[in-house]
């Protein structure tokens, strides 16, 4: 178990075997050197700087509320990648993978988890809570290798025992000091851990795109009912705000898909080290969006609280950066 986790998206495994390889695939095998560097490196960063900014897209996305800014963002993300597995002719893939009832269920349980996650980030947004937010997902490498203490019986190292320590420490000095449980904070990080321990049970047998597709049509149905019952309420805002607010929630599907695939695309060429340190990225660019943009208050105790998690985080880069020169000294020796 590594002391950092990159961002669960996409796998970005290889193709499902017995399988033929869709001419993409053939394509975005990867590569070595730093032609590969380059390419991952600026895959990586786009993903994250659009992870990063997300919060105010959904802001434009206003009066929708966030069950329906989920619904579209579902529909939206579906038919992207439908079109995507025509163009890339990769059906083959989608029907092998439905075939096997381990990764298909997997995969609709990573859905679950998926919805829950983008739920919670939309509400975060519009309820102005948007530090809070990018809080959990500076814990989020934690609360995965948590997951693996729990789930996977792992065996953790000195230096994560205190990243936890000191996190939990955080969490603590926010409840008491700060007055208020981070609940948002620890929902968007629960779940994308789930996410990502379901992703990593299910191996490297379903592509970025095939798993994506499989997981936003698993959560098609509720999307569609979901919808339905807000139409039927007279709740539904799509179509009654303007054209451009119909753009905007259309526009909800490659939002959601292009990080996705840019992440799968950046974890095929990046070694695991370098995507930990990335992957902060996101969560900072949406502290400062929280604080510099919105002006979300942040009185000394909270502080507190971020500052120990971004010690605790410290703690884990180190462990990870040693961790790393041990296995390279091992290969060599």
């Amino acid at each position: 178990m590594t002391a950092s986790r990159p961002l669960p998206g996409p796998d970005g495994g290889e193709p499902v075997p017995g399988v033929a390889e869709p001419a993409d695939a053939r394509q975005d095998r990867p590569l070595h050197g730093r032609d590969a560097t380059r390419r991952g490196l600026i895959a990586a960063g786009s993903a994250y700087l659009l992870w990063g900014v997300l919060p105010l897209y959904f802001l434009t996305l206003a009066p929708a509320g966030p069950f329906e800014i989920v619904a579209w963002r579902i529909v939206f993300s579906l038919i992207l990648c439908v079109l995507l597995t025509v163009v890339t002719r990769s059906w083959r893939s989608v029907v092998a993978v439905v075939r096997r009832p381990r990764l298909f269920l997997g995969l609709g349980l990573a859905g679950a988890f998926v919805f829950v996650n983008w739920l919670v980030f939309v509400i975060a947004a519009l309820d102005g809570q948007v530090v809070e937010g990018s809080l959990g997902y500076f814990i989020n490498p934690i609360v995965t290798i948590l997951l693996a203490v729990l789930v996977l019986g792992e065996r953790l190292r000195p230096l994560q025992w205190t990243a936890i320590g000191i996190s939990a420490l955080a969490v603590v000095v926010l409840v008491v000091g700060h007055g208020v449980f981070p609940w948002i904070a620890l929902a968007l990080a629960l779940s994308f851990g789930l996410y990502g321990l379901v992703k990593k049970r299910l191996g490297p047998d379903v592509d970025a795109l095939t798993g994506f597709t499989l997981e936003t049509a698993w959560l098609a149905v509720p999307a569609v009912i979901l919808l339905g019952v807000l139409a039927g309420a007279g709740e539904l805002v799509f179509g009654t705000a303007g054209v451009g607010n119909v753009l905007l929630l259309i526009a909800a599907g490659p939002v959601t898909a292009v990080p996705l695939l840019l992440f799968a695309t950046a974890a095929r060429r990046l070694s695991l080290s370098a995507l930990g340190f990335i992957q902060y990225a996101a969560p900072i660019l949406q502290f400062i969006i929280g604080v510099a943009v919105l002006h979300e208050p942040m009185p000394p105790e909270r502080w507190a609280g971020f500052v120990l998690v971004w010690v605790a985080l410290a703690v884990l880069s180190a462990d990870l950066v040693r961790s790393a020169r041990r296995a390279r000294v091992v290969a060599l020796s």
